[in-house]
């Protein structure tokens, strides 16, 4: 059985309330690398996706907006455009908005802990990266709560701390959530008379600096990493050969129940895509491995 969610459910997972039509750029649709002969490789800085709703969606969203005001509904779809850029939704909701920013909290914090811990980065490259100045309002904070403690030099402190032992490192992780979680406000967007769209959750300015540094941190020393991207190549390239297989002939690959689904939908691409989404990563190593190892697979393998 399938979840049968409430409109402020539904609201609140809403994260971009915008249609793909509306948003995507025709100039950055997916493309081949050009400048590869051998190998076929996605052109990555073309591929990046609108963040956006699927159109064959629509339907849902028209649902969970229908009690809104006319006025409250156009605002709340609304967009911003950049040249060479996909739109970009400008509201979330409350309830949206409370887990955006748990999740950014998330993000910069545990998972930077997480890199420290795995010694995937060094405390010389956070040095170079998060100064003092960029993180005063998390020293000011320190110092605050202990002048006695952290009056001398809160930075040193605060990077021997994260870089030290694992209990220090659980402490000073546990005083950056505590920063920022205490620190959240609530702020009015007049604009809206839904009060579920009116307000939503923030962080003082000083703080979001602080939560900004710590993601980027993250982005730049891990997820842009040679040892990370390598994997995220390799799995990007499985999903694209798979996906294509499947579509290549789909009455031969597909399970009979997505095939029953792939010739009743009106866009068969999107069955297949979402099957492939849905995918845990072991799920999509054995497919791939079938299709294209010679000596994976038996004929008693569930598809």
């Amino acid at each position: 059985m399938g979840l049968d969610l409430t409109r402020q459910a539904l609201l609140g997972m809403m994260k971009y309330p915008v249609a793909f039509s509306k948003v995507h750029n025709p100039e950055l649709s997916p493309r081949l690398n050009p400048n590869t002969s051998t190998v076929r490789l996605i052109d990555q800085k073309r591929s990046a996706p609108p963040k956006c709703f699927m159109d064959g969606e629509q339907e849902i969203v028209d649902w969970v907006l229908e009690p809104l005001s006319e006025r409250d509904r156009s605002l709340f779809c609304s967009f911003t455009r950049k040249d060479s850029k996909h739109g970009k939704s400008r509201f979330k909701s409350w309830d949206c908005s409370i887990m955006d920013l748990a999740d950014d909290i998330a993000y910069g914090v545990h998972d930077f802990e997480d890199a420290i811990a795995l010694e995937l980065v060094r405390e010389e490259q956070f040095r170079e990266d998060i100064s003092a100045d960029v993180c005063a309002a998390f020293l000011d904070d320190l110092i605050e709560s202990n002048p006695k403690k952290y009056s001398g030099n809160a930075y040193e402190q605060m990077i021997a701390g994260l870089f030290g032992n694992a209990n220090r490192r659980k402490q000073f992780i546990g005083k950056l959530v505590h920063f920022f979680i205490v620190a959240v406000q609530i702020k009015a967007q007049e604009a809206f008379s839904e009060p579920l769209l009116k307000y939503k959750a923030v962080l003082p300015e000083g703080h979001a600096k602080v939560l900004d540094a710590l993601k980027s941190f993250v982005f730049k020393r891990v997820i842009q990493a040679p040892n990370v991207q390598h994997l995220e190549f390799k799995g990007q390239t499985m999903v694209v050969a798979v996906f294509e297989t499947l579509m290549s002939e789909p009455k031969a690959f597909l399970p009979e129940e997505i095939y029953a689904d792939f010739v009743e939908a009106e866009d068969g691409s999107r069955i297949v895509c979402d099957y492939v989404a849905s995918m845990t990563d072991m799920m999509l190593l054995k497919t791939y491995d079938r299709l294209f190892s010679p000596r994976m697979g038996s004929i008693f393998d569930r598809v």
